[in-house]
């Protein structure tokens, strides 16, 4: 019986094992960002390009070749909901020892999670403001690059948003990042309370934490596979 326990135990690890290596199934939409395969959940999703170029308030060192795709959501009259650049590194062999020193400091008026403290040879930086379209210039002052370009683009969001940046590093030079701007209608779920109203920004962090989890994820992935998590709201009308 202890034998045939070993060997079921062996052959789910080694299941698992496999699971992990093996192509995850494509999605509605799917696009490339260096070793990185962004599967989003809507075909409505559109492709707005990739490129190399450093959109970013703190690069990573230049010898970590990176490429950035960018993506849209349009609602029903075209306007923009959401636009997501996925930053990525650009090859799965092993790579040179990297140091990183990007901070990941808490800011007033920003949701932040480190959950790598400050580590040299790891960055796993989680940070997400909600009303970043205030009249403070967040995002101006934070991402200037990252404003710039979605002018640029005719890609600005009309209506409130929200910023979601998450940037996720390790020793070996594995590299990711995503940016999101997204419409606040799409993170929160209608108020029919106090409760409710008291309770408004939990879709929104759940997400923003959803969004960091796949990111995560996708660095061990053989594939690279991302999967875009939904939005907790549907798409307004």
């Amino acid at each position: 019986m202890r034998h045939l326990l070993s060997c079921l135990l062996a052959a789910a690890a080694a299941l698992a094992v496999l699971s992990a290596c093996a192509p995850m199934p494509a999605g509605p939409a799917e696009f490339s960002a260096g070793r990185t395969r962004v599967v989003l959940p809507s075909s409505a999703w559109e492709d707005l390009g990739s490129f190399d170029e450093t959109l970013l308030a703190l690069p990573p060192p230049a010898h970590v070749p990176l490429q950035t795709r960018a993506v849209a959501l349009r609602g029903a009259r075209n306007e923009v909901l959401a636009v997501m650049l996925v930053q990525s590194h650009q090859r799965s062999d092993p790579r040179d020892r990297t140091l990183w020193t990007a901070s990941c400091s808490q800011e007033q008026g920003l949701w932040v999670q480190d959950a790598a403290a400050g580590s040299p040879v790891r960055v796993d930086c989680l940070r997400f403001k909600r009303w970043a379209h205030t009249s403070d210039r967040f995002m101006e002052k934070a991402h200037p690059g990252l404003v710039r370009w979605v002018n640029e683009r005719g890609a600005a969001l009309a209506q409130p948003y929200s910023h979601l940046n998450y940037r996720y590093a390790t020793e070996g030079g594995a590299y990711i990042e995503v940016n999101a701007l997204v419409d606040l209608r799409l993170l929160k779920l209608p108020a029919g309370n106090t409760t409710d109203y008291l309770r408004a920004g939990m879709p929104a962090e759940a997400w923003s934490q959803q969004m960091a989890r796949a990111a995560r994820v996708s660095v061990g992935m053989m594939d690279g596979f991302l999967a875009v998590p939904p939005f907790p709201a549907a798409l307004p009308q």
